[in-house]
């Protein structure tokens, strides 16, 4: 296990239990007490958590973990979620982005599609997104037409929020919105753990035609703080297997397409 896999793992516990001692880490994770030791100290000069004598305590760290501690995370299945999001897809469209781990490989999937290149007498596919890191990874692709919304940026997310953000996103309309969401729910709809994000997904998904939701198995059914939009904007849904299956008949019965992956 390398050293941000490790990292990774220490987070999730320490947001999970709130504390753990070096031997119980360095047990957990096969590892030295001497490497736990090192990963402590470097996450604590990070701010991540609380340095204690023998160990650690979450100090300020919640549920919603910074991005760059998320890639390890459903990998695959994120993958797989990704290109067939990327699928529905059609030259010329105006689509939008949000930020997360899923959507960055929605993302990357578009990119690598030659049949989105503009031809003579056709328009290119346009992206309109609020996260830095997609922006700068597709702003490279001559082939795509990439809008940037303002705001105050998120490091957790990398995503631009705030009030800065709205005035573009009024004044555009979109073909489809893809939105990462940290829970979906049938009666509660999509959900966000941050109502900053939530408030921009909510204005991207005022402004699309559809709203694509992507979020994997561990999703499926789950609450968060803040609500996107109700269920019945949903028009698919994009998962993975390990999604429970009677919460994805109530999707397909409430009239939402369901793409399993």
């Amino acid at each position: 296990m390398d050293r941000y896999a490790r990292w990774n793992t220490l987070l999730e516990i320490l947001a999970e239990t709130g504390r753990i001692t070096v031997e119980e880490a360095a047990e957990r994770l096969g590892v030295s007490q001497a490497t736990i030791r090192r990963d402590f100290d470097q996450l604590s000069q990070q701010q991540m958590i609380t340095r204690t004598r023998g160990g650690a305590v979450a100090g300020g760290i919640s549920y919603d973990l910074p991005l760059r501690y998320k890639t390890a995370r459903h990998v695959e299945e994120k993958h797989r979620i990704g290109t067939a999001a990327a699928g529905l897809v059609s030259p010329g469209q105006v689509i939008a982005l949000n930020g997360g781990t899923t959507i960055t490989e929605v993302a990357r999937s578009l990119a690598t599609r030659t049949d989105l290149v503009a031809t003579p007498g056709s328009t290119g596919l346009t992206i309109v997104t609020n996260a830095l890191n997609i922006a700068n990874e597709l702003i490279v692709r001559p082939h795509l037409k990439v809008v940037v919304v303002g705001g105050v940026v998120r490091p957790q997310s990398y995503e631009l929020i705030g009030p800065l953000a709205a005035p573009i996103l009024r004044e555009i309309t979109l073909d489809i919105a893809f939105l990462g969401v940290d829970a979906i729910d049938m009666k509660l709809g999509a959900t966000s753990h941050h109502e900053g994000e939530a408030a921009i997904n909510a204005l991207m998904a005022a402004r699309a035609r559809k709203v694509v939701v992507i979020a994997d198995g561990s999703k499926i059914g789950g609450h968060a703080f803040a609500r996107i939009c109700p269920t019945d904007r949903v028009h698919t849904l994009v998962t993975d297997g390990n999604a429970p299956p009677e919460q994805l008949r109530g999707f397909e019965e409430a009239g939402i397409r369901v793409i399993v992956v």
